[in-house]
């Protein structure tokens, strides 16, 4: 029986050639560290974005991605104007990267089970409304249940998040009003109520009928907002249109003009709870129809969950109503 060898293989030895001599080329060979920067230029579609990223210095980076396309003799990225696009061979190897590093996360998650200790990474994304509300409890429950896994969050909007999660940088998001997609599961926790803030007055009456929110100056964020583009629809569903007054995409700013007389604004249940100076606010339950937000977790179909993601899943859909103060029968 006759064996043929690769090309750049000794028929003798079955190594690649010159591995076995220090004064040869050396062969080089993929390494994990090449795949994670790969995997970041790729996903993120920039050299600049990845470099920040990872903190590394950007002529390092290009000069291991180019090592790694040497080793594979494949273009893997393509640079234009607007940064970069993956090639088909940038594609395969995009998909193929995605399950190693998920398996060596996987591997290191078993060995911290073997010695006790459950240690992984979870990236989570919160709409800015839910920030400030949920950043401490979520981080101090996060450290008591786990307290050798790491913890990041990050804010933004939730048509960037379900961006994010399917492109692998964030491993969970609390979404408002999510589209149903093929790339995200979803699992619903929640419906909150919209009110609507304006500065202190008194003698307000306790709610608002939507039509009545119609003719009040709105300082709202910028599209594509969900409580925005909610807003706007249930407007239009009874024959009206915001005046949005002001389009700021910032809770905290917004708050300081509501204050200040500028206009008023909608807002979750949740963020009127939040409040550090209610005093300076009259809040009114928006009526007629009531309006309300569901708030959903969404992961990515495309990135399986390690241990560690599914144990902070768990702990998200157990504290959710607790720490946005909703008791267990509302």
């Amino acid at each position: 029986m006759l064996l043929s060898w690769p090309p750049g293989w000794d028929s003798m030895t079955g190594t690649a050639c010159g591995a076995g001599s220090n004064n040869d080329k050396k062969v080089g060979f993929m390494d994990l560290k090449q795949l994670q920067y790969f995997t970041c230029v790729a996903e993120l579609g920039s050299f600049t974005r990845a470099s920040n990223t990872l903190n590394i210095a950007q002529p390092a980076l290009s000069r291991q991605i180019r090592m790694l396309e040497v080793e594979l003799r494949q273009n893997l990225l393509i640079r234009n104007g607007r940064g970069v696009s993956m090639t088909e061979a940038g594609k395969v190897l995009l998909e193929h990267s995605l399950g190693i590093l998920h398996q060596v996360e996987r591997v290191k998650e078993e060995l911290g089970k073997v010695r006790g200790a459950m240690a992984g990474h979870v990236v989570v994304g919160l709409p800015p409304s839910l920030l400030k509300v949920l950043a401490v409890p979520l981080t101090k429950t996060f450290r008591a249940r786990l307290p050798n896994a790491s913890l990041s969050i990050c804010e933004g909007l939730s048509v960037t998040m379900h961006e994010a999660l399917v492109a692998g940088r964030l491993d969970v998001a609390l979404l408002y009003n999510v589209i149903p997609s093929a790339e995200v599961e979803t699992f619903p926790l929640l419906e909150e109520e919209l009110f609507l803030m304006t500065a202190r007055f008194d003698n307000a009456p306790d709610s608002i009928t939507l039509r009545e929110v119609a003719g009040m100056p709105l300082i709202i964020p910028s599209r594509p907002n969900s409580i925005r583009m909610l807003v706007e629809s249930e407007l239009a569903n009874i024959g009206c249109r915001p005046h949005i007054e002001l389009e700021i995409d910032g809770v905290s700013a917004i708050l300081e003009l509501v204050a200040d007389g500028y206009g008023s604004a909608v807002l979750t249940r949740s963020a009127v709870a939040s409040l550090a100076d209610a005093s300076r606010f009259t809040v009114r339950k928006i009526v007629e129809p009531v309006l309300s937000s569901k708030l959903a977790m969404a992961i990515s179909l495309r990135h399986p969950s390690t241990l560690t993601q599914q144990l902070f899943i768990e702990l998200i859909r157990e504290h959710i109503r607790e720490w946005l103060g909703y008791s267990s029968e509302t």
